[in-house]
């Protein structure tokens, strides 16, 4: 008779197996005739007697296999933590390496750097899904930003803006403008496995147009769709659309802008000044967009546009753009979820 082998049961049934052998030992039987019964190797059933005899019932569980958690990694305690640290506080440029993103091989040539180890790719990977990291599409950020004043914007200049707001009844609203094309496609498309799937190119003249917006926490929209070059005469008229709406509703508009040139040109300043109690307008910290809610209405109308079938004429192109920004306006809690992305948040 061929003897079962405990080393490869799983540790239930190797605990299940321990009790029938001492249930046999206590009723009598002899090792070899437990053996016989059982099928289990002499070993096996010696042992499950011995740990009975020595501890009780609660001994024949068995431990665990394996390695503890912990034995066996190469990097101590501290040596995480400064890996770790670094990730989170560093780019890998910053420390003259030739990465643009912490890929496992980046973090592989840290390692060496900071500790002297080399680990294999795969170690690598176990060691970052032990800290709890996954791979993430970075946001993009300008290198002409200055993390100083989008700190100061976020803790002093907008808190401020917004004290004043509640104070004179007014509205804050986040401004931006955007350009849609008929040859912009997005977004996914299923196949199977190995078949890319084809987006056909638009064929003819390339049409595009311009347009501006607003956005408040509130869920409210304005825009204006721009046919033709966006200056600082269309950019007044959207702000006139604006005080309109806003004497309409009693409340002054708080403009809040990037720092395009036509927001800073001549003209628009005599006319802000000459309307300063109907309206004012501040602006976000330099090449910082993603501080802006309106950003989301940008890219939710892009997509919505380029998930369609390209249309070929500008009327058309701007039917489509009308017609989901109509959508956006009359929905005001999808207005109110732009405001919930965690890098906009403090706007909400």
């Amino acid at each position: 008779m061929d003897k079962e082998d405990a080393r490869y049961q799983k540790l239930e049934q190797l605990h299940e197996r321990r009790k029938q052998v001492v249930r046999l030992h206590r009723k009598g039987y002899g090792v070899m005739a437990i053996v016989e019964l059982t099928g289990l190797s002499y070993p096996a059933v010696r042992r499950a007697i011995d740990l009975y005899e020595a501890g009780g019932a609660a001994a024949l569980k068995p431990a665990a296999r394996g390695r503890s958690p912990g034995q066996g990694r190469l990097l101590s305690a501290e040596q995480e933590e400064l890996v770790r640290r670094t990730i989170c506080d560093k780019r890998p440029e910053q420390l003259k390496m030739d990465f643009a993103l912490w890929t496992r091989a980046a973090v592989m040539q840290l390692i060496e750097q900071l500790c002297g180890l080399k680990l294999s790719v795969r170690a690598v990977g176990n060691y970052l899904k032990r800290w709890g990291f996954t791979p993430q599409k970075p946001i993009k950020r300008a290198y002409e930003q200055r993390p100083e004043a989008v700190q100061q914007w976020l803790e002093h200049e907008y808190p401020a803006i917004e004290q004043r707001a509640k104070a004179e009844g007014a509205e804050i609203h986040w401004g931006d403008e955007t350009a849609l094309v008929n040859t912009d496609v997005r977004g996914r498309s299923f196949a199977p496995r190995g078949k890319t799937p084809v987006a056909r190119a638009v064929g003819g003249t390339r049409e595009k147009l311009s347009m501006i917006s607003t956005v408040t926490n509130q869920g409210r929209a304005n825009w204006m769709i721009i046919d033709g070059a966006f200056n600082h005469e269309r950019l007044i008229e959207f702000f006139e659309a604006l005080v309109r709406d806003g004497r309409r509703l009693g409340k002054k508009v708080f403009l809040i802008l990037d720092n395009l040139g036509v927001h800073h040109c001549k003209p628009v300043k005599a006319w802000l000044a000459e309307h300063v109690a109907d309206i004012e307008v501040f602006y976000l910290p330099s090449y910082s967009p993603e501080l802006n809610p309106d950003e989301r209405l940008n890219a939710d109308l892009k997509h919505a546009i380029g998930t369609k079938v390209p249309a070929r004429t500008r009327p058309k192109l701007r039917a489509a753009a009308e017609q989901h920004m109509q959508f956006i306006e009359s929905n005001p809690q999808r207005v109110r979820a732009y405001f919930q992305d965690p890098i906009v948040r403090y706007a909400a």
